[in-house]
């Protein structure tokens, strides 16, 4: 990681008819302003939805956090987005069993709570409304199973026109 900071290059295109000191300098300082506007502009953007730990405490607006032990936690960032929230995910593999910690911004404590119900609400209704497709499939095996031939729809069929 250090060697990639260390090995990075700069492209500086300067068109001119003659290359002199003066017109290099400029060119370097214009390089340089643009530079450090381009750092300003990243340190000021503020990352929203999804993001590490790191950045949702460096944003100073207090954290808290929730303990979920869903392993589809991947669909409740959909449910997440649509209120806004800013919140990370960190999983917490100390037990049996692997809990994962939602840690959000205090203030945003009532859109999460609002959030986790229609995302739980989502996934019972999903478990409820959709059975299993192995459990279809056989249904369907022992109907075919138990269905009788009926013989009227057989009768010409081994006669040819």
């Amino acid at each position: 990681m250090q060697e990639d900071i260390e090995m990075r290059t700069v492209t500086l295109i300067v068109t001119t008819t003659k290359l002199n000191a003066r017109v290099l300098k400029e060119a370097l300082a214009k390089l340089a302003r643009e530079m450090q506007n381009a750092k300003a502009k990243r340190a000021a953007t503020i990352p929203h939805g999804k993001q590490t730990v790191k950045q949702l405490v460096g944003q100073n607006a207090g954290v808290a956090n929730i303990e979920v032990t869903d392993q589809n936690i991947k669909s409740f960032d959909r449910v997440a987005r649509k209120y806004g929230i800013d919140y990370a995910v960190k999983k917490d593999k100390t037990g049996e069993i692997s809990k994962y910690l939602i840690f959000f911004k205090a203030r945003d404590g009532d859109a999460l709570t609002a959030a986790f119900k229609e995302y739980s609400a989502k996934s019972i209704q999903k478990e409820t409304e959709r059975p299993s497709t192995i459990s279809q499939l056989r249904k369907f095996i022992d109907m075919v199973r138990n269905m009788k031939p009926d013989p009227t729809k057989n009768k010409d069929r081994g006669r040819e026109l």
